[in-house]
């Protein structure tokens, strides 16, 4: 029994998530793997169901109707997590923007270094993002310093979505009064933390482009995040 488990979202990633699951299997540490897959039509949650024959009480599959949304399928993987009991519960794409070889060093953060929520972070000292375009990196910098002044939340990465969360700090946040549903859901969950005093340690990491499949990015999920911190603001004061 592992005390860890990593959720990842999939949506037509049949190009990934077999190498991603045999790589994080492959660790030197345990970790369990959650896959909340939307009903993927490329076959994605088939391949997770023959991968469970392979790491038997080690892979798990929750299975949804349709494209709910990142927040949702995170709040869903959560839910899922506390009630098997998982001490220190991850968040990752299954893309490979996130490195898997990282996720050792987020439970260091949290399981032995004290952190209450570790986030792997790419502009903190020692962070990078790879294979992205001037304007790219321009945007989601401009982005984090934007989420920054507007909240005051001491954390260079906010939009960041590669986690750890101690058990604690997801049975003290009202997971289901959490709004959003794109990268403001990534925003909202921190600043949550953050107003219950939690310890937010960053972890720099090096983030790379997805190389295999296609990227969910959508204005709507730009547009979402940009009113989102407007409105978690507005209705802290």
């Amino acid at each position: 029994m592992s005390d860890s488990l990593v959720i990842i979202p999939t949506y037509n990633e049949l190009e990934n998530i077999e190498r991603m699951l045999n790589t994080v299997f492959s660790l030197p540490r345990a970790f369990h793997v959650l896959i909340v897959d939307d009903g993927s039509p490329d076959g994605t949650g088939q391949i997770v169901k023959n991968l469970q024959q392979v790491y038997p009480g080690q892979l798990h599959l929750l299975e949804r109707s349709g494209k709910l949304g990142l927040g949702t399928a995170y709040i869903a993987g959560f839910k899922w997590g506390l009630g098997h009991g998982y001490e220190y519960i991850f968040e990752m794409d299954a893309d490979f923007s996130h490195n898997p070889q990282d996720l050792p060093r987020l439970y260091e953060a949290c399981a032995q270094k004290g952190a209450d929520l570790a986030v792997g972070s790419r502009y903190t000292k020692g962070g990078k993002v790879s294979n992205w375009s001037w304007d790219r990196i321009v945007l989601s910098y401009g982005a984090s310093m934007y989420v920054r002044l507007m909240t005051w939340m001491p954390v260079k990465d906010p939009t960041a979505g590669f986690i750890c969360y101690r058990r604690k700090v997801l049975e003290s946040i009202d997971l289901d009064n959490i709004r959003f549903v794109g990268y403001a859901f990534q925003i909202e969950m921190k600043y949550a933390a953050h107003l219950l005093g939690f310890k937010i340690v960053e972890v720099p990491i090096t983030f790379v482009d997805r190389v295999a499949g296609v990227s969910k990015m959508s204005a709507n999920i730009i547009q979402e995040a940009i009113v989102g911190v407007f409105q978690m603001r507005w209705q802290k004061r």
